[in-house]
């Protein structure tokens, strides 16, 4: 089961949020907690492993910060529509950070179906790119 949190200092949006998700999800696909105190919700995110946390931020600093810096998956305007929150929702507990390939690693994979064996290279000491089955050896000191 996904495990949500939603934290937002207004109690009647974290109750008609908790209404719109109780709707659409089983209460064993979706366990949902509410928080309206940050620092609360600061405690549980320690205590317990959540998949999906909506917070609540009207500063627009705030949220340039969570963006940027915490890599936010999706950005929910208030007041949200409940067919895009949903959508944004399920693609939030579908999203699988590790599973997500780096820039190098999709390079690394193109290059070794292009040339099988390229990326798996051998480098000495000096950052020499070694021959297999060669010893590096030591430059000659005069």
């Amino acid at each position: 089961m996904k495990q949500l949190l939603i934290v937002d200092d207004e109690t009647p949006v974290l109750h008609a949020l908790r209404r719109v998700l109780q709707r659409h999800f089983k209460p064993q696909e979706l366990g949902v907690e509410v928080c309206a105190n940050p620092l609360h919700a600061l405690r549980r995110l320690q205590e317990a492993r959540f998949d999906v946390l909506i917070s609540a931020a009207a500063d627009f600093g705030t949220v340039l910060a969570a963006v940027n810096r915490a890599e936010v998956f999706r950005y929910i305007p208030k007041p949200w529509r409940e067919p895009q929150l949903l959508a944004d929702l399920r693609a939030a507990l579908a999203y699988d950070a590790c599973a997500t390939l780096s820039a190098y690693e999709l390079e690394r994979r193109r290059l070794e179906a292009l040339e099988p064996g390229i990326t798996q290279v051998e480098w000495g000491p000096n950052g020499e790119v070694l021959m297999p089955g060669h010893l590096p050896t030591r430059p000659n000191k005069l």
